[in-house]
């Protein structure tokens, strides 16, 4: 039997039961298959970033926090875009790991749900880039008018959306078993 690869995705959002949610648990259904997918939902339980704690008495949580993502085969994080940039619990999450090599050639899917979400995808690439994550075209996903996309049962009732989602989740597996290939 093949081993599963372990996947740990981010949900950026702050509102319960979002369309980054219903997203992260289609892709969850689409690579069953292959993957266990384990969604953190709920960043608020990260305390607020202190730098002085990032190195010595790091919190309990921010400990767990990084070794999940340092646990994981790869990462995807799904992210709304707030006032043209990326929430700030998911850029204080990330702070935390800033100082570590977590991140560091770490195989993730970038995904921006949003109205608009063209400016906060920009600047979850950037901030990804610069932690040393490593993403493709293939692994980043712009969903622009998300709330039109997916019903109030939380399913993806857009065809063409459907179909980004499907080649995003077949694109980040490849990403992961040709990283994992060559390392």
């Amino acid at each position: 039997m093949d081993i599963k690869l372990n996947i740990l995705a981010i949900n950026g959002s702050a509102s319960q039961n979002s369309s980054n949610l219903s997203i992260l648990k289609a892709i969850a259904e689409l690579g069953k298959k292959e993957f266990a997918l384990t969604i953190l939902d709920d960043l608020s339980e990260l305390p607020h970033f202190k730098t002085e704690l990032t190195d010595k008495n790091v919190p309990k949580k921010v400990i767990e926090f990084r070794n999940q993502i340092e646990n994981a085969d790869g990462i995807i994080v799904c992210t709304p875009e707030y006032v043209f940039s990326i929430p700030s619990r998911l850029k204080n999450a990330i702070e935390w790991c800033v100082s570590t090599t977590v991140f560091s050639d770490k195989a993730t899917g970038l995904i921006t749900a949003s109205a608009s979400g063209e400016k906060g995808h920009e600047e979850l690439k950037l901030i990804m880039e610069t932690i040393q994550a490593k993403f493709t075209r293939e692994t980043t996903l712009l969903i622009q008018g998300v709330k039109g996309k997916i019903n109030k049962e939380g399913k993806i009732r857009d065809e063409k959306t459907g179909l980004q989602i499907k080649k995003f989740t077949q694109s980040f597996k490849d990403l992961i078993v040709n990283m994992q290939a060559t390392s």
